[in-house]
């Protein structure tokens, strides 16, 4: 990526979704009987993003209109640098007083949350509080303007934009026929399909054909995705239906059983394929395509899978082996980067005034020139794509040949509501630590363990009664259970009507026996049984909370690992066990979490601040 201006995005405390206390701003004309429809719709949401302490860092006081901007993570190296541009721009020079233009890296499905929740924004630091909003699509700023208030969003106007494509490691493309041969999603169901996975296409060592799409409640992609599902089911490149949608439903259905696990971000995927990569290994026992917008395809080439904030004199590693674009045949949708000034009650007119001329300056040649250097196509055509846009970084600027408009906000609603209905179904068990440790406080009047209950309890919900859910909890000394060290609260079968009934079995761990923590023994002995009752075509996996470091096994680190990553070694597994460790507070042992997660592909999570346990756990939620 070309080098620019950039400095560290001061996040806000985005990850959190606590409704603010003794504030008296609020959102305007919000329907709380339109907000709970919503809710329903977005669901979990996820904390990818990053976080600043309350010393304001970026934003101090220096004097100009304080505009920030909360925008997806991809955007945010941009528009520091249309952040910069903007100070010396016409626009800029117009405005009665100097503006300074803060972006802080808040995900499509969070913001989206946080507008339609009729609280304020959730941050103490009200010089946080976004004045512009730039989700990935317009797609967004209809939900919320459908669900609260068309005023709330203002007049969105799109300033870039960027292709849904499907990552494939050039490798495989090859495999596919690829650059030759045009390849739709059809053919990537009909690998879904096909017993033989990539040995359809003479490559059987390869095994089973994975796919890696995001969770549409809180993802473009992934919504992008499971539309572009439906018009390919349908034969339609425009006017999509609802009727269409509902007619998609098998063939959909058929490419959800080739998804490896969901996620709410691109960027964990892609960073857990190119850690793979630099490591030595092909990547292909992971996943074989990845749903993505091309720039992301571009950041992952240049060495920033994650698309993470670039700091000065980081210097960024390219992969040693690049994905490439397959642009489907049948056609692409577009995320179209809107910007918009918030009809919140916060914005000042002084700000509006500001907003509206930095929106101006996103539109002229100077500001669209920026885009191409940081994986964004211009709006403008005369504006040239340069050096990035190439085959060296497994692009090609003349695709797609056909666009898939964005359908209206009812198909899209029918789109997330079929998904929750035929996604790949999942059987998890949730392993808590639950050691003396986890009564220490979290600084609101509860403890880790009181954190960890009700973040479990309130994610509960997303499963479906079909999926299969079992929870154990962990310590020394309990005398019964897999190793006399677990308490078995429910073995993993369908989750039927016992929601409340479960919910209720964690309450109960408040008053448990709490000692030692023997991790890695309660992890093997997880892994044991969920191997038992893996089945192929399910996500099958186990969470695991703990707050400290393994005191107590009679295994080794090195022994588990051996264990739990035979399976991702020899390849081809039809019902792989995934591990997604949740690191609980500073005292977690992220290091050994992390190889956990990696050694069966897996992901961690950070929850080093256990007050925000219950968005990661939605976090991790969203996999499944």
């Amino acid at each position: 990526m070309t080098a620019g201006p950039r400095r560290t995005p001061a996040g806000s405390d985005q990850s959190s979704p606590a409704r603010r206390r003794g504030r008296s701003a609020r959102l305007i004309g919000v329907s709380m009987l339109a907000v709970a429809a919503l809710t329903v719709l977005t669901g979990c949401f996820g904390s990818d993003s990053q976080q600043q302490g309350d010393d304001g860092g970026d934003f101090a006081d220096d004097g100009c209109t304080n505009l920030v901007v909360a925008t997806s993570s991809e955007k945010v190296n941009m528009l520091d640098a249309l952040a910069d541009a903007f100070k010396e721009s016409p626009q800029h020079k117009a405005l009665k007083t100097c503006a300074t233009v803060h972006p802080i890296n808040v995900s499509s499905g969070d913001a989206t949350r946080y507008l339609t929740s009729g609280q304020d924004w959730p941050d103490e630091n009200t010089r946080r509080w976004p004045t512009l909003w730039s989700p990935a699509s317009t797609v967004w700023t209809d939900r919320v303007a459908a669900a609260a208030s068309p005023a709330l969003v203002g007049e969105p106007e799109s300033f870039t934009h960027t292709p849904v494509v499907f990552g494939v490691p050039e490798t495989m493309a090859k495999a596919l026929g690829w650059p030759s041969k045009q390849i739709g999603i059809s053919d990537i169901a009909n690998l879904c399909a096909d017993p033989a996975g990539w040995g359809s296409v003479g490559k059987s060592l390869w095994g089973a054909f994975k796919i890696s799409k995001t969770n549409p409640n809180t993802s473009t992609t992934g919504l992008s995705t499971i539309l572009m599902q439906s018009y390919e089911a349908s034969g339609k490149t425009s006017d999509l239906t609802a009727d269409d949608v509902a007619a998609a439903a098998d063939f959909s259905r058929l490419f959800e059983e080739c998804v490896i696990h969901y996620g709410d971000t691109t960027g964990k995927v892609l960073k857990r394929l190119y850690d793979q990569t630099q490591g030595g290994s092909s990547g292909s026992g992971y996943v074989s395509a990845i749903a993505i917008e091309e720039t992301s395809l571009l950041n992952y080439n240049q060495g920033n899978p994650d698309s993470h904030t670039v700091q000065p004199g980081e210097e960024l590693k390219p992969p040693k082996e690049k994905l490439v674009a397959i642009y489907p045949k049948g056609g692409s949708m577009w995320s179209d980067n809107p910007i918009t000034v918030l009809g919140a009650d916060w914005v000042t007119d002084e700000q509006r005034e500001a907003g509206l001329a930095f929106m101006a300056f996103l539109q002229t040649e100077a500001a669209q020139k920026i885009l191409p250097d940081y994986g964004f196509r211009p709006l403008d055509e005369s504006v040239p794509l340069g050096k990035l846009f190439t085959e060296k970084y497994g692009v090609d600027p003349a695709q797609p040949t056909v666009t898939l408009p964005k359908p209206s906000v009812d198909v899209v609603s029918a789109a997330i509501d079929q998904w929750t209905q035929i996604r790949k179904p999942s059987s998890v068990l949730e392993v808590i630590d639950i050691s003396g440790s986890m009564d220490d406080p979290i600084g609101d009047g509860r403890s880790k363990l009181d954190g960890a209950i009700e973040g479990a309890q309130t994610t509960l919900g997303h499963f479906r009664r079909t999926d299969d859910v079992g929870v154990w909890a962990f310590t020394t000394g309990l005398g019964s259970g897999p190793g006399g060290n677990v308490a078995v609260l429910r073995e993993p079968s369908p989750l039927g009507s016992d929601l409340e009934s479960l919910q209720s079995s964690l309450d109960d761990l408040r008053f448990s026996n709490r000692q030692g923590t023997p991790l890695y023994d309660a992890i093997a002995a997880a892994y044991d049984e969920m191997r038992q009752r893996a089945e192929p075509g399910r996500i099958n996996a186990i969470v695991v909370l703990s707050d400290g470091q393994d005191t107590d096994s009679e295994m080794s680190l090195d022994s588990l690992i051996t264990k739990i990553g035979k399976a991702s070694r020899e390849g081809g597994d039809a019902a792989p066990v995934r591990i997604f460790p949740i690191a609980y507070g500073e005292g977690a042992d992220t290091s050994a979490l992390q190889r956990i997660a990696e050694a069966t592909g897996g992901q961690w999570f950070d929850a080093s601040d256990p007050a925000k346990i219950d968005l990661v756990f939605a976090s991790v939620i969203n996999n499944f």
